[in-house]
């Protein structure tokens, strides 16, 4: 597959303005974790984006645990995908 012959123009410009929010944990190595809260009608996952001060994994992992507990995601997978 040739990903930029296959991917969609608008795609690239929405990835590229909502991703100007994420390079900052990275340059900074603050933890964070997207958590798939929500689908789409077609099953795709939408994900919301978590971070917490530098050593801040364990809030995160809690999170991610009581979010899981009222929203089980582990058993979802988009159509088309084992």
């Amino acid at each position: 597959m040739n990903w930029s012959a296959d991917l969609d123009p608008a795609f690239g410009r929405e990835a590229g303005r909502v991703s100007n929010f994420l390079g900052i944990m990275n340059i900074t190595g603050q933890p964070a974790m997207s958590v798939p809260l929500h689908w789409t009608a077609d099953d795709l996952p939408i994900g919301v984006h978590f971070a917490s001060r530098w050593g801040g994994e364990p809030l995160l992992f809690s999170l991610a645990a009581q979010l899981e507990k009222v929203a089980p995601w582990a058993h979802r997978r988009p159509k088309g995908f084992s």
